[in-house]
């Protein structure tokens, strides 16, 4: 069985430290929060990072309303807390035209780390935790050496 547990507002990794003039390391600065951490023990397997925008449907923006901005945090939450898998979460609404979950995934110029782009539904707030469920257990598939029994076990951890 995979156990996977989630960490809401978690890791608070700091992206800098001042040095001194000694080059040694000093107060540390920028705090990070990722929204949601997935994690296999002590081991950071996913980030998901939640946005508040509207992507669009438009065809002509290849980026669907997703900002740079968000794409070099993404890119900071994998270097910092050492996950391959990352995901934008958006909230999901009609106009996009196709169904809530993954829209898009990319690879990292020069690197391992993907980055899936997602939408959830959050009209029935009583299946969102089995989706998003789902939407992570679509990001770890059950390795062909895995019994057919092998189930994704989302824990909610506080901290």
């Amino acid at each position: 069985m995979t156990r996977l547990r989630v960490v809401a507002q978690g890791g608070l990794c700091y992206c800098l430290a001042e040095l001194d003039e000694n080059e040694r390391c000093g107060a540390e600065r920028f705090q990070t929060r990722p929204d949601i951490l997935v994690k296999d023990g002590a081991r950071v397997v996913m980030v998901i990072d939640t946005k508040w925008k509207r992507l669009t449907r438009n065809t002509e923006d290849r980026k669907r309303g997703v900002v740079e901005a968000d794409i070099y945090q993404m890119m900071a939450y994998a270097r910092l807390y050492g996950s391959t898998r990352l995901t934008l979460l958006y909230p999901h609404h009609d106009e996009l035209g196709e169904s809530e979950g993954m829209l898009r995934q990319y690879t990292v110029a020069a690197g391992v780390e993907r980055l899936t782009i997602a939408t959830i539904d959050l009209s029935d707030p009583t299946s969102v935790e089995m989706r998003l469920r789902s939407l992570v257990g679509s990001e770890f598939p059950p390795s062909p050496r895995s019994s057919p029994t092998c189930k994704l076990l989302l824990l909610a951890d506080g901290g």
